[in-house]
This record gives structure tokens, sequence and C-alpha cells, in this order.
């Protein structure tokens, strides 16, 4: 069964599979399936990544069409006119304005779009199409330390892959976080117990939403020494499930199982009183009775009341209550920001702690985005003008 996600000549396609996978794929409205870029997404269906590679990959498609280019004829300056058209900073013009009314990519958007135009055409250069293009994008570089610090037996690494069209990394902060008093303004604001949940457990859990919509009743432990025996204190396991009706998902693929209908594995997650006393008064006035999905959040109006919620459900609660509240547009992914500074200031800096806590690969990510002082801190203040040998 597939799904129309997009308009267009090119658009698209979300196939959903009898045994309950979702794979995404690009369709033209004229001659079908695109058998190139279904052959290079097909590597990557199930896993977490097809549909943002869908995406990436069909508006390129699209600007092929719109420069009377092809898959077989484009050149690699072609690409790099691309880059440009869609934010990156090229010292060549790029021909016609594209993607009209719509922001540029940001630098880690242009990174996946590089990421993707490679490994497509690497991909269909294994079909004999445009294998000349193939050659300019396969390069090698050699490994900085970071790269053998990051690779298992790094020592023995000798070359990494470049991508020519890959815009210059940029070290960032995240400044997309809460207005300051948000949770307690939105748990006034918003309407029924569930949605209460909704800002408590991304408050205190630092849950993606995918992460929280995707969780099922028996993934909460609430209560001390849980019968999974992997953490004394109450906490929930978020687990990695494919097929769920809502395309609600952990990006994190960590392994679990039942045994014996308890769950274990996946990325436990410690919870909070407040989590908790949330958690029971949403299941106590507002959960439906006899629900069969066994999921935590469900759908509380219309014809699909009782289902369970997706995400985008979440997330226009939360733009609704924004901005009944005076505080502006509000986006889940905000409280994970703001509860990642808030465990890094109260874990005195330590990286592995915020880590581990909310599920990052490594701490470098996290150094990367959230370990930055504050230049208004008195202690950064204080340390400057001991340096200068001013009294303070």
């Amino acid at each position: 069964m597939a799904q129309r996600l997009a308009l267009g000549q090119l658009r698209v396609q979300k196939v959903r599979h009898r045994d309950g996978r979702c794979s995404y794929t690009v369709f033209d409205s004229a001659s079908g399936l695109h058998s190139g870029a279904d052959w290079y997404l097909s590597q990557y269906a199930g896993k977490g990544s097809d549909r943002t590679y869908a995406y990436l990959l069909v508006d390129h498609l699209r600007w092929l069409e719109h420069e009377g280019l092809t898959p077989e004829t484009v050149v690699f300056r072609d690409l790099k006119r691309y880059m440009g058209a869609v934010g990156a900073k090229i010292p060549m013009p790029y021909g016609a304005p594209w993607r009209v009314g719509k922001r540029p990519y940001e630098n880690s958007a242009l990174r996946g779009a590089a990421a993707c135009l490679k490994g497509f055409y690497l991909r269909i250069a294994e079909l004999g199409i445009n294998t000349a293009l193939a050659q300019e994008l396969n390069l090698k570089r050699m490994p900085t330390q970071r790269d053998k610090d990051r690779a298992l037996l790094g020592h023995l690494k000798r070359s990494m892959d470049a991508n020519p069209l890959a815009p210059k990394e940029e070290k960032r902060r995240h400044k997309k976080m809460l207005p300051d008093g948000a949770r307690e303004v939105l748990l006034e604001e918003v309407n029924s117990a569930r949605d209460r949940v909704v800002v408590e457990w991304l408050s205190d859990g630092g849950f993606r939403i995918g992460e929280l919509c995707g969780l099922h009743l028996a993934d909460l432990h609430l209560r001390e020494d849980a019968a999974c025996g992997e953490c004394r204190a109450p906490h929930a396991h978020v687990c990695h499930r494919e097929g769920l009706v809502t395309d609600a998902r952990a990006k994190t693929k960590w392994p679990w199982e039942f045994d014996g209908q308890v769950v274990r594995g996946g990325l436990i997650k410690r919870v909070s009183p407040a989590m908790i006393h949330a958690y029971f008064d949403y299941m106590t006035t507002e959960y439906p009775r006899g629900a069969a999905h066994g999921m935590l959040l469900v759908q509380q109006h219309g014809p699909g009341r009782g289902l369970p919620w997706a995400p985008e459900g979440a997330r226009k609660m939360l733009k609704r209550a924004g901005r009944r509240a005076g505080l502006g547009l509000i986006r889940p992914h905000m409280f994970r920001h703001t509860w990642a500074n808030a465990v890094l200031d109260a874990a005195d800096g330590n990286l592995v702690i915020v880590r581990d806590a909310g599920g990052w690969a490594s701490t470098e990510t996290v150094e990367e985005i959230y370990a930055h002082v504050d230049v208004n801190d008195p202690a950064f203040s204080a340390a400057l003008m001991a340096t200068w040998g001013e009294m303070q």
C-alpha cells in the first residue's frame, strides 16, 4: 500500500509493507517508479534515514528537471550549482532561483543533502550510469585525530571518505530552547491530562517526540525495583519499533525484548515524580478503557478517538498552546535542548551523564551543541577579571 505525501510530477511515496514495515521511494506521475531513486533508497529502508533522504533526493530530481538535466547528463559543476541553489556558499552563480518562498537549508541539512547526492550518484554508477561523475565524487582524504578517535581500531585508518559537495562544518550551539517559565505557563494553558503528560515528560525526560508518541504502557516501569531488574528507580524503556500506525519511532535502535511479558533493554530513561503524577492523572481520568493497542498517548476527539496519537498531533497541540499563551512557536525539540542544558549544568559539565541520559551516540555531539559557557555568567566574568589582574 502506497500513500501519496507530496504533490507534483515527482513526489515521495510512503510504502507500507505487509509485515508492517514502512519505506520511502520516489514516484513520477508520468512514468511511474523512479528506478534510480528506488535503487538508492532501498538500501536505507527501515533504518530511519530513508524518509529524510527521499525528500532531499526528490528536491534534487525536481531541480534537474527544472534545469533540463537528467541523472545521466548532470556533471559535477551542476551539483555545485544545486548546492548553491539550496543555500550553500559557492564561488559561482547558481542560475535561476530554486525553492522560491522557502528558507535555504541550514548547515546540517546541507551536509545531509551533500551526503545524499554523493550516495545517489555512486549508487547509480553501479548500474553504469554517469560513472564519470561518480569518479569525481568518490574522493579520499587523510584521517584526522578526531576520525581515529571515533573509529574502532582507529590507529589502522589510512584514509577517509571525503565529499567535495559538503559545506564547511560549523560549530554550533542550539539557540532554540524554551522561553523562561514556558513549562509552567504551558501546564496552565493545555486542555487535558494527556497534554500535561506531554509537557511534563518532554520537560523532565528529554524525550524526542517520536520516542514519546511511540511509548507503550508495557515500556513504563514506574515503581521502585521493577521486574526488568535493569534500573532500581522508576524508568521507561524507549524501544525502536517499526510499523506503528502513527509512524512514531525511536531514533536509536537499542536492542530490546519481551521476556515473560516484561520489557527489557532499549534506551532506559529515568522518570521524575512529576512525570509519574501526570501519568496517573491521565490514566485514571482520560485513558480509554479497553484500548487494545496498548500505546500511551491516544487521540481524544474526532473519528479516531481512542486510537494512538501521532507525533504530528502532539506538535500541533504544543504549537496552539504556545500561541495561546503568548510564547510564540513551541516545538517539541525545544524541550530536549532545554533539558540537556539543565542536566549538563547540574552534572558540573559531565558529558557522559548527559550522553547516557539523553541517548546520544557520543559525548562529542553533546559537547559540540551544549557544552558552551554563558558569557554573562558571573563565574565567566570572574575568571577573566582574575586573568587580567583586575580586582572585583
